[in-house]
């Protein structure tokens, strides 16, 4: 998809949603969705117009563990008087079917698990007009600087968060990485020599050549883990802590610019986020 549309030019608009499910124990074990969360936004300014959530009770309870090893996890207590999928299967259709998906590494476990949910109450599932997969876009056009690029790696990266593993938080926390990682792709197009000649290697980032190739933290595997082969690794131009305080103070620059809108200067320079 082309991003060069003017501002009165119709977009659909983008809706940025994660699931909580469990984990298969054995091969031929199913996934069920425990929560969906979802953000629908406008394309050009990426406002907020809608949202929703809600917890889903499994047909087989004993699937959910009584304890989760997680502080805010999805407990067998906390979905046991829930809806079931097919209860609220007319409001994720109705929010999903048509839009733009967004979402970090929904390519390859959100969406066929929606497809799953919708194949095993015999619906049709619903169907996107495009996907934007941040973990598989900002891999390839941000590059591995923010280490493994999970969703916690890149929020601890810009310094916005914790990631709660909760749906909706992390549907929300995903589009501020979004707008981070296109932010700074920005400054980097824009002023490529000035950002060339100021990298330095932080001595509270480790970069494969440091760590003779070896990973420099053990990763925690999960269903939604991106793969753990780390190629090169740019260093980054600036302290952790100061990244999100520059990119707050470049997208409020853009925002009042006249012309092309936020999202399309935003994308135009990261290679588009959409495909």
């Amino acid at each position: 998809m082309d991003f060069s549309y003017s501002c009165n030019d119709h977009a659909p608009e983008i809706v940025f949603f994660d699931l909580e499910t469990t984990v298969p124990k054995r091969v031929g074990d199913r996934f069920w969705v425990l929560e969906f969360g979802a953000i629908v936004v406008t394309p050009h300014k990426l406002n907020e117009v809608e949202s929703y959530t809600t917890l889903i009770k499994p047909k087989d309870l004993s699937v959910v563990a009584v304890k989760s090893s997680r502080s805010d996890g999805i407990t067998r207590k906390a979905v046991e008087n829930a809806p079931s999928f097919e209860d609220v299967a007319d409001r994720i259709f109705g929010i999903l079917n048509g839009r733009v998906w967004a979402g970090h590494n929904i390519q390859r476990f959100d969406c066929p698990r929606i497809k799953e949910a919708f194949d095993y109450i015999n619906r049709p599932p619903p169907l996107p007009v495009g996907i934007i997969d941040s973990l598989r876009v900002l891999t390839e056009k941000f590059g591995r600087r923010a280490g493994n690029m999970k969703m916690a790696s890149l929020a601890s990266y810009f310094g916005i968060g914790q990631q709660k593993h909760r749906s909706l938080d992390d549907v929300r926390m995903n589009l501020e990485v979004v707008k981070h990682c296109a932010t700074v792709l920005f400054l980097e197009s824009s002023l490529p020599n000035m950002f060339e000649s100021k990298w330095y290697e932080s001595p509270s980032i480790m970069t494969r050549s440091r760590s003779n190739g070896k990973s420099p933290c053990k990763e925690e595997t999960s269903r939604k883990s991106p793969p753990t082969t780390l190629g090169n690794r740019r260093t980054v131009p600036y302290a952790r802590g100061s990244l999100g305080k520059v990119t707050e103070r470049v997208k409020g620059l853009l925002c009042k610019a006249q012309g092309q809108p936020p999202l399309q200067q935003l994308l135009k320079h990261s290679h588009s986020l959409l495909r």
